[in-house]
């Protein structure tokens, strides 16, 4: 049967002898789209054949991530954190590539796979069976969002710690089971925070931004935006990075917290004034 893959949000759905009827599901939700011409599908063959650029960084000790151009789909830069028990595949690639399974393998390959939010839940499955079948971390309150089911999926809530040093966090708002990645070791110990897109860097250096869905541009609420920080507070992070490869910011939780702050006055009137 044949993998077949959204072509708008690059989520895996079921392996059939014809793509889904229906639209993806993912990209049906207010958050995402469908585009104007149609649903789109394609299959990882299809994509292999297609000439892709791989670009790799080590953005800090023990942190590497990678992007490839062309991009397809939404075009995620994923992160690999190595520990010494392992390593996380955080944003996992939207299809398998024969060169970055390569570059991950000569890492060390991967020990869990976890996804921020259904929009990044790409090739999930597919990337845990090429390593060992490897456990694929999902959140309770998203799971309803998996388009391929496979026994190697576990769910989880609240926090948990998929590696020494790594622990996620349900930090929600874009989804209710939207997480972020705190990497204690990460910043030379400081640590490091990786959001997908539940906080994201803005053009202007220093601050970020929260949405409910970026393409169609709707906002959180000012109560949701607090819970994000608040959720955050116990955890000392001074670098962010988030799934596009824009600024990086630093002295990260001030800028989420000062970020914050803006966002709620905005949201919340307190400015109306000024309109």
């Amino acid at each position: 049967m044949t993998i077949w893959i959204c072509g708008t949000c690059g989520v895996e759905h079921p392996d059939t002898a014809r793509p889904p009827a229906e639209d993806c599901r993912v990209c049906a939700d207010e958050r995402q789209y469908v585009p104007r011409t149609g649903q789109v599908w394609t299959t990882l063959d299809q994509l292999a054949a297609t000439t892709r650029e791989l670009v790799r960084e080590e953005v800090e000790p023990g942190i590497h991530r990678f992007h490839q151009e062309p991009e397809f789909a939404i075009g995620q830069w994923s992160y690999l954190v190595r520990t010494e028990a392992g390593n996380l595949l955080w944003d996992p690639p939207n299809h398998l590539d024969e060169s970055l399974v390569a570059a991950i393998g000569e890492l060390g390959g991967v020990a869990v796979v976890v996804a921020s939010h259904p929009h990044m839940y790409g090739s999930q499955v597919s990337w845990s069976h090429r390593f060992g079948r490897v456990p694929v971390l999902v959140h309770a309150a998203d799971r309803r969002w998996v388009r391929r089911e496979d026994p190697v999926i576990r769910e989880w809530r609240g926090t948990e710690q998929v590696l020494p040093g790594v622990t996620l966090v349900e930090a929600g708002g874009h989804f209710p089971g939207a997480a972020v990645a705190h990497v204690a070791a990460g910043a030379g110990g400081r640590g490091t925070l990786l959001t997908g897109d539940t906080i994201m860097p803005v053009a202007d250096h220093g601050w970020v931004t929260f949405m409910r869905s970026y393409p169609n541009a709707i906002p959180l609420s000012a109560g949701l935006v607090r819970r994000i920080v608040d959720r955050l507070e116990p955890y000392q992070f001074h670098h962010l990075y988030s799934l596009v490869g824009g600024p990086v910011v630093t002295d990260a939780k001030n800028a989420v917290r000062r970020s914050a702050e803006r966002y709620i006055a905005w949201v919340s009137g307190a400015n109306d004034h000024l309109g």
